[in-house]
């Protein structure tokens, strides 16, 4: 049986979706072994795969150290399951022989993470976002998100001028946009080919959320949202996984684009149970093949988590 050796970059949580990896790899008949790259042996992902010590993502050395990993564990794939590792994942695809990786372009990798430098991206092809807020523009209520980072640390919403007003924010460290009371929030997880065809578009309902990640979510086909993200995808020219961020504000019936991160997110995995081949789909690009688009993904998958120990 061929094997395909697989590393997961901060995939340390990412227990269920090495386990989807390998029942994919079973279906292609490949034996796929899964390689962590954290900082710490003792993560949730030792029970499917071995770990390597490995360096920060901004150590002058990462390269020349994931060069090694590459050579003596031969690695065929790399997945970030972190923002600075997706840039990263996307150099070593260029420097390493015969490694393919599941990230796009970095430079707009790194457009995506600056939320400023996306939601000037977005405005400028025309797609439909919160509307912005300045000191010359107040509105009320709003919200201020960090320029950087994710799982919503940092985010403040200011309701009246009595909790704050946009000058208290500077803009070179948020972004400020109109705050949508009574918003439903959706995830579309989705997966661009090498050559830009979306072979899966599977919006959920982010259901419940704890830490900033997904614990409760369900697969919806919701045509209208499927188009939006899919002419999202195709306009800025994305590539692998990509998870994109929506609100539905009812009051006006309207689908904002939130964000998007060009890399597989904690809840893909509903997706994947509803029919949507994700580590399918990185298996056989990375093999050179050309993948079958997922068309067929059921309708109100739900999924729901707990957490489990693993002990050293």
């Amino acid at each position: 049986m061929e094997v395909k050796n697989i590393l997961f970059l901060g995939g340390a949580k990412r227990v269920a979706m090495a386990r989807l990896f390998k029942e994919a790899g079973a279906r292609r008949g490949l034996k796929v072994n899964i390689f962590g790259y954290e900082l710490d042996r003792r993560v949730p992902l030792a029970c499917e795969g071995e770990i390597i010590i490995g360096e920060r993502w901004n150590s002058p050395s990462i390269y020349e150290h994931l060069a090694e990993v590459h050579e003596e564990r031969g690695i065929s794939a790399i997945i970030p399951f972190v923002d600075p590792a997706v840039e990263i994942a996307a150099v070593c695809a260029r420097r390493l022989p015969g490694v393919f990786a599941a990230a796009g372009d970095e430079a707009l990798a790194r457009t995506m993470f600056d939320k400023v430098k996306a939601d000037r991206l977005f405005h400028e092809k025309g797609i439909a976002v919160p509307a912005g807020v300045s000191e010359e523009s107040p509105r009320y209520p709003f919200i201020a998100k960090p320029r950087t980072g994710s799982a919503s640390k940092g985010i403040v919403v200011v309701r009246d001028s009595r909790q704050g007003t946009p000058a208290d924010f500077k803009p070179e460290d948020y972004l400020l946009q109109e705050y949508v009371a009574d918003a439903v929030e959706y995830t579309v997880d989705c997966y661009v080919s090498a050559d830009g065809l979306p072979l899966a578009v599977v919006p959920r309902r982010r259901i419940e959320v704890t830490g900033g990640e997904v614990s409760v979510t369900q697969t919806e086909k919701n045509s209208r949202l499927m188009s939006l993200a899919t002419e999202a995808l195709l306009s800025l020219g994305l590539r692998g996984p990509v998870t994109l961020q929506y609100l539905f504000d009812s009051a006006a019936d309207r689908y904002l684009l939130m964000e998007i991160n060009p890399r597989l997110g904690g809840g893909a995995v509903c997706a994947v149970h509803a029919g949507a081949d994700f580590p399918g789909f990185i298996l056989d690009e990375a093999a050179g093949k050309v993948p079958a688009a997922s068309c067929d993904w059921r309708d109100g998958t739900y999924m729901t988590r707990y957490m489990q120990e693993v002990v050293f």
